[in-house]
């Protein structure tokens, strides 16, 4: 016994000199708190949001939503994954808990009576280095992780829903406005139709429109298309398997501008840093737990045995006790160890990495979702006093044509300009409106917390 005690002495001392764990992943609190502040000024209808529905709701979008959250196959996935770390982490916890194993037996030889073996047995573990207990702190954040990160799958998938219901509403708006082209392109067409058979006009007027025509027909057979791809893509996120109608609204819904807090609060509640910071803890104690593979361990077991004539009569009479103490030590594995210690130590590292490039990129998602919503603001006001100058010119330049002072190609040519700056207008409208969704998440808006 003295001699297991001084191995152990030993094995002890050598573990004082272990480095266990990423230095840098201290300084995950630290990167956060040292973050300039947003340039947010300027920023229209911003609101204190909680989540994604504060800016935008519809009770159609809702409902397509629930139907995404209960039966997305993805977020099936991520949701199971959480199930499985769970009970992983049950399992874990099990090996700290002294084992206890029953067993009966019965023989007979010859010309003699059945005879019953019973034994109970109890073993345990002791865990006098914590590495069990790594393990187990281990497995709780392998769970805090895989948590968050379901946490950010439904985020994701709400922003998703809402930014395909919108663009949905976008390419609606696409088909009326090049419906429209085209109704105006066939009157211009049969009006000059009309002149040329009165003699007023050429062949090569009545060519020109025509093509014009055709080529606005094709681009609204495109967004056309484009709607049905749309519509399957939302259907493919609810997890449907019929096909997806919908009564879109004729006009874009309101959507607010999510209030810019300071950098650290903003950030703090995005589910995928918090997954990158469990990650660093969890691989962080799996490092502790390699380099302690190193050191003794000690088993205690006991035995209980007893032998009688029937079942009942067992371990009642006069039992036989045997109690064992095991000391196992690594000596020599060829350095096996010591690498896989090292390899852990080196893998907690990256996932440092990896939470520095999450935290990076949020930054730029951040910093991009602003920028770009002051670019549409201004751009949407030069492209409306445009499009009102565009069609002060249209009314002007029809005027002419019917009185023979400009030719049909100047016509078609102005009409193309204000349908196009039509276009533009409503597609900066849809990009500003989905660049909040984007901001929101962004922010760490999303769903209600699991």
């Amino acid at each position: 016994m003295r001699i297991f005690l001084l191995i152990a002495l030993t094995f002890q001392l050598m573990a004082c000199g272990l480095h266990i764990g990423p230095e840098n992943a201290v300084l995950t609190q630290e990167d956060l708190n040292h973050l300039p502040a947003w340039q947010s000024d300027n920023l229209e209808d911003a609101v204190s949001a909680t989540s994604l529905f504060t800016l935008f709701d519809s009770p159609q979008l809702r409902m397509l939503v629930d139907e995404a959250l209960a039966a997305n196959p993805d977020l099936q996935q991520a949701a199971l994954n959480l199930q499985i770390v769970q009970v992983e982490l049950r399992q874990a916890k099990g090996d700290q808990i002294p084992l206890v194993d029953a067993d009966l037996s019965m023989g007979k030889e010859e010309a003699s009576e059945e005879l019953y073996t019973g034994a109970l047995s109890v073993s345990w573990t002791l865990d006098i280095w914590g590495k069990l207990r790594d393990i187990t702190r281990a497995g709780d954040m392998e769970v805090n992780e895989k948590r968050a990160l379901l946490q950010a799958a439904r985020n994701d998938l709400v922003a998703e829903v809402m930014g395909y219901w919108l663009q949905l509403v976008a390419t609606s708006h696409d088909i009326g406005l090049q419906t429209r082209r085209v109704e105006t392109l066939l009157k211009t067409e049969n009006y000059i139709l009309s002149r040329y058979r009165s003699g007023l006009g050429d062949l090569q007027d009545l060519d020109s429109a025509r093509s014009a025509t055709s080529s606005a027909r094709a681009t609204l057979v495109e967004y056309q298309e484009t709607r049905k791809r749309l519509q399957r893509t939302l259907q493919i996120l609810l997890g449907k398997t019929t096909v997806l109608t919908i009564d879109l609204p004729e006009n874009y819904p309101v959507v607010l501008t999510p209030l810019v807090e300071v950098p650290e609060q903003t950030l703090g509640r995005r589910p995928d840093l918090k997954a990158a910071y469990y990650a660093i803890r969890s691989a962080d104690l799996k490092t502790s737990v390699a380099y302690k593979e190193l050191l003794p361990e000690i088993n205690l077991s006991a035995v209980l045995e007893d032998i009688g004539d029937s079942p009942s009569s067992l371990l009642l009479a006069d039992p036989l006790w045997t109690l064992l103490g095991d000391l196992a030590a690594p000596l020599f594995h060829g350095g096996t160890l010591r690498a896989e210690a090292e390899i852990a130590e080196l893998e907690a590292a990256q996932t440092y990495q990896v939470y520095r490039q999450t935290l990076l990129s949020a930054i730029g998602e951040v910093e991009n979702g602003l920028a770009y919503e002051q670019e549409l603001s201004q751009r949407i006001v030069l492209v409306e006093s445009a499009l009102k100058s565009a069609r002060n010119s249209l009314a002007t330049y029809r005027n002419s044509y019917r009185a023979g002072l400009v030719d049909i190609l100047d016509l078609l040519s102005v009409q193309k300009a204000t349908y196009d700056l039509e276009f533009e207008l409503d597609d900066l409208v849809y990009n500003k409106l989905a660049n909040r969704i984007q901001l929101g998440l962004a922010l760490g808006l999303g769903v209600t917390e699991l």
